[in-house]
């Protein structure tokens, strides 16, 4: 039996040692999360473009209500989901998917608006 603080194999030669796995389960996530952190961070801006042409244009027939509130819904329910799965915490994800709620409804409250101004 060879005793776990030998440093040599057999005939005298250096044991290696396990190099760590390139792309482990925790790296997997910490890529993950910085990934979405990026994107969300990014998504939240890309509301932006539209609401300036909605303001500019003082015209929002070209935009679905009904898509805006339902992605509104969703971001809001994403948030509200990520809430009870996460030991009723708030968390990053959490604030990220109510900024794009927040966007969502910005988006759907213009619409109504330039829709019911004459």
């Amino acid at each position: 039996m060879i005793p776990t603080e030998c440093t040599t194999g057999r005939g005298g030669r250096p044991l290696r040692t396990p190099r760590p796995a390139l792309f482990t389960r925790q790296r997997y996530l910490v890529l993950l999360g910085w990934a979405f952190t990026f994107f969300s961070s990014v998504r939240v801006l890309s509301y932006l473009p539209t609401l300036w042409v909605i303001v500019q244009q003082q015209d929002s027939s070209q935009h679905s209500l009904l898509t805006w509130c339902t992605w509104l819904g969703a971001n809001l329910t994403m948030a509200a989901w990520l809430h009870e799965h996460n030991g009723r915490r708030f968390d990053a994800a959490i604030a990220v998917n109510l900024a794009n709620a927040a966007m969502c409804g910005l988006t759907a409250l213009l619409i109504v608006l330039y829709r019911v101004m004459p």
